[in-house]
């Protein structure tokens, strides 16, 4: 199975946190032409701005419409492997449009910490090979206004 590793950093103006959830990253099965079954399993969020010593809330749910975002193309781990058939998306203007009660990975973290997130082996994030299936990696927070980083390791199947 090839590997990949998408940010938020790899295209389009990082969005600033409010308190309603913004999404940094989406990765989804469809890219119009083939679908891609992956399976995210390794997460590390963070902040990239002056963090105050508050709490953030951090999360990874499903999702069915991408949104409005700066298209991206995750790296391949091996060089020998092919590219990633599905999409990936980053810094979302316009979000995406989440699954009801599909919240995956809820983390509520101090915002001067970083965390990182590595599945049980069997227990990674997957996503099918459906047309507009994806994930969307979040935050929100009460007080910080700063940019947030995400970084998700997955591989496609």
């Amino acid at each position: 199975m090839a590997g990949y590793a998408a940010s938020n950093l790899l295209g389009g103006t990082q969005q600033s946190m409010t308190t309603t959830f913004k999404t940094a990253l989406v990765l989804a099965a469809s890219n119009g032409t083939s679908l891609q079954r992956f399976m995210v399993h390794d997460i590390i969020f963070g902040t990239d701005g002056t963090p105050a010593d508050q709490a953030m809330t951090w999360d990874v749910s499903r999702t069915t419409a991408s949104g409005t975002a700066t298209s991206i193309t995750p790296n391949k781990i091996d060089l020998a492997d092919g590219a990633f058939l599905g999409v990936g998306l980053a810094n979302n203007t316009v979000e995406p449009t989440v699954t009801s009660n599909s919240n995956l990975l809820p983390i509520g973290a101090n915002q001067r910490a970083s965390m990182r997130w590595v599945a049980f082996p069997g227990q990674e994030l997957v996503v099918p090979a459906t047309d507009a299936a994806g994930l969307a990696f979040r935050a929100k927070s009460p007080g910080y206004t700063g940019t947030v980083i995400v970084n998700a390791h997955f591989r496609g199947a």
